[in-house]
């Protein structure tokens, strides 16, 4: 149901306006009904409302925000559901609603985004960095298997490097394996940046067949039989570039050729195996240097927006969490995009929750001011009477 405000309650303008861009999409999700005859005592709206507002406001935990939302003024008329909230409602809605409605909003979302935000490196290709991140679990989330006496989930994450943004996730238990997501993540004709932990032959055959780059760091005892050497420019960090099949005969042994190049920095040697044939090694080199964006991302995303502080138990409900925070990070890059014309950063962040109290502390003294107005004018009518 729309929210209905008094005269004297304007909406929080620096709120509104960072959730702007997801008003057009919820008109076009699928609607969330209710599991019985009752109606929904929180919306998706509200949910999402809600979630958004967590992650925003850096809360540390489910319960600061339901108190949050009964006991400050903005909380309370713009986040809250009307009538407010209770805590068992707030978790089982969490925990069991809105994860297919999330979903709609976070692609549709990530769609507007990166139709609007600047790439950066657009000369090297539609580039895609693919990593796994654990999540602390408590030793009741019996589905976060990780090992005796530890429980972590793992969030796989596909991370746009040429626009900053995240594109795709996938939740698992610790334990899972990493390398079945390449494929779920990148698409035909995007380029995997990824890791050494990702090298298996088997793959780079697949993904070549399939029509999906990739730059992957390989181990550097590798075995490499060398087709043919490309030429290397001098004075370059690269010292090493060849067309070859890497893998041991009977073994490990790839059946398509790659491109393995080898280059120094900082003293440092990194080997990488690409089949991007249409780029010169020392761009080769700095597409993988830029993988490091991901890890800058689950940084940031976790210190700021603290998306791991989990309010929520089962995988159904992480994943809810995970998704709201990575909607408010898409949120926050538009809004740093069209306001700033800069990337996401703390500063900005910062600058917008100060607006949000300071307009949120506004619209109380106006609510105060149009009470004593209230009075004095009864003060006035019973003077006549």
């Amino acid at each position: 149901m729309p929210r209905t405000l008094e005269p004297w309650k304007r909406e929080t303008p620096s709120f509104q306006k960072l959730i702007d861009p997801i008003r057009k999409i919820l008109k076009g999700i699928t609607p969330l009904a209710s599991g019985g005859n009752r109606p929904l005592k929180m919306t998706f709206e509200d949910q999402l409302n809600a979630l958004i507002y967590f992650h925003l406001e850096d809360h540390t935990s489910g319960r600061h925000l339901i108190q949050t939302l009964k006991e400050d003024d903005f909380a309370r008329e713009e986040i809250a559901p009307v009538g407010g909230i209770e805590k068992s409602s707030f978790f089982e809605a969490v925990n069991s609603r809105g994860l297919e409605q999330l979903v709609q909003v976070f692609e549709a979302l990530e769609k507007e985004a990166r139709g609007i935000l600047p790439k950066e490196h657009a000369g090297l290709g539609d580039l895609i960095s693919v990593d796994g991140s654990l999540i602390n679990a408590t030793l009741s989330m019996v589905w976060a298997d990780y090992r005796n006496g530890a429980k972590k989930a793992k969030a796989h994450l596909g991370f746009n490097i040429n626009q900053g943004i995240p594109a795709k996730i996938f939740l698992t238990h610790g334990k899972s394996d990493e390398k079945p997501f390449v494929e779920k993540i990148v698409s035909k004709g995007q380029t995997a940046v990824i890791d050494r932990y990702y090298q298996y032959h088997k793959n780079f055959d697949d993904w070549q067949k399939e029509g999906i780059h990739f730059v992957c760091r390989i181990r550097k005892n590798t075995t490499k039989e060398v087709i043919r050497e490309n030429t290397i420019s001098s004075g370059s960090i690269v010292f090493y570039d060849a067309i070859a099949c890497l893998g041991t005969k009977g073994l490990t042994r790839a059946e398509k050729e790659v491109r393995v190049v080898g280059y120094r920095v900082d003293g440092k040697e990194y080997w990488v195996a690409t089949d991007r044939y249409d780029l010169t090694g020392e761009e080769i080199a700095l597409i993988y240097k830029l993988r490091w964006n991901i890890e800058i991302f689950f940084g940031w995303w976790k210190r700021h927006l603290r998306v791991y502080h989990l309010i929520a138990r089962t995988q159904y409900g992480v994943l809810v969490q995970i998704l709201a925070g990575l909607i408010t990070y898409l949120l926050l890059a538009i809004y740093c995009h069209n306001n700033y014309r800069e990337k996401v950063n703390i500063k900005r962040v910062r600058e917008l929750r100060i607006k949000i109290r300071n307009e949120a502390a506004a619209n109380g003294n106006l609510f105060r001011q149009s009470q004593e107005v209230e009075y004095r004018d009864e003060d006035i009518l019973y003077a006549k009477m």
